[in-house]
């Protein structure tokens, strides 16, 4: 009985603390936290501003007309723009935006090597095929110097429409081999962009221009009388235009099909024989001032060259203006 009486008291006076603690007054709660609370408040009565709480100046408008950096001087002075905006305003403005993804094979500054397999396009009486290499340093991104020669020696090959031709109408027609040939070219990348391929992957491609000048090194094959002439090979002054496209397969390798045409005066056999002798005796026919013909013949040797590009550096980093 006495220790359930000791356990009453000690319960009431638990009670009584927090209770007399309640009865003090309290500050009135801001306006946000018994929104918050979801107490019904009157938007016309004032907010009562909370101890130790700054109580908000107001001041013009931020948006308003001029008085926006008033606003800004007043509250921190070392944030007060010191910009002249009108000045500002009226300045031209030489904005760079980039709305595309960056390019996934970047050219400038590097260089390419492209190893390929020319391949005779419009000579129906000669072959000229042969392997052939290409260098080129990319000066911009669509603009590359370079150099490109093709080897022919050994590799020329007559067709069988000039036999059959030759062999049923009795006639040789004049035709040449080549040796080699070397040109100094300006590439030029007017188009890139990118396809969908086997419905998962993406391939990037780039259409290129080309123009230069060189040399190449050829000579007539004897047909019309093969007994008494025969030619050296002699160095003749080209020029060079062409166009290709490249696929590539990743960042520095791509394949390459391009269409040159080496323009070039070409000498041809002459298809006449001079009769007689001259006057030591020896036959005309076995001088070497009577094998060539008269006239230089404009040539245009066509050829398709299939072949891949190999970028060097392999990587590289972008750097795009701040």
């Amino acid at each position: 009985m006495n220790q359930a009486l000791v356990g009453l008291l000690v319960a009431a006076a638990l009670v009584a603390v927090p209770v007399t603690a309640a009865a003090q007054p309290k500050a009135p709660k801001p306006k946000s936290e018994e929104k918050a609370a979801g107490k019904e408040i009157n938007l016309d009565e004032p907010e009562t501003p909370v101890a130790g709480e700054e109580t908000p100046v107001e001041g013009p408008d931020v948006a308003g007309e001029g008085e926006g950096l008033d606003n800004i001087c007043k509250i921190d002075p070392a944030a007060c723009p010191t910009i002249d905006m009108d000045k500002a305003a009226k300045r031209d403005l030489n904005v760079q935006m980039y709305a595309v993804q960056q390019i996934y094979a970047l050219r400038d500054a590097r260089f390419e090597v492209n190893p390929y397999w020319g391949i005779t396009m419009n000579d129906q009486f000669v072959a000229h095929n042969g392997p052939g290499l290409a260098l080129n340093y990319y000066l911009t991104n669509v603009l590359a110097l370079g150099i490109n020669g093709n080897l022919y020696a050994g590799l020329n090959s007559n067709s069988d429409f000039n036999f059959q031709t030759s062999r049923a109408a009795r006639v040789g027609e004049p035709i040449t081999e080549y040796q080699w040939n070397a040109n100094l070219n300006f590439t030029y990348v007017p188009v890139y962009g990118k396809f969908a391929g086997f419905s998962d992957f993406i391939f990037h491609y780039d259409f290129y221009v080309l123009g230069g000048v060189g040399a190449i090194s050829t000579r007539p094959i004897a047909v019309v009388d093969p007994d008494n002439r025969t030619f050296d090979f002699k160095p003749k002054i080209s020029f060079h235009v062409g166009g290709g496209l490249r696929i590539f397969f990743n960042r520095w390798f791509a394949a390459m099909l391009e269409v040159s045409d080496y323009i070039f005066f070409e000498e041809l056999e002459n298809p006449a024989i001079a009769p007689g002798k001259d006057a030591t005796g020896k036959l005309n026919a076995q001088n070497p001032e009577t094998w060539l013909a008269e006239d230089s013949s404009f040539t245009n040797n066509v050829q398709a060259q299939v072949g891949f590009s190999i970028f060097l550096p392999f990587t590289w980093e972008y750097r795009l203006p701040k």
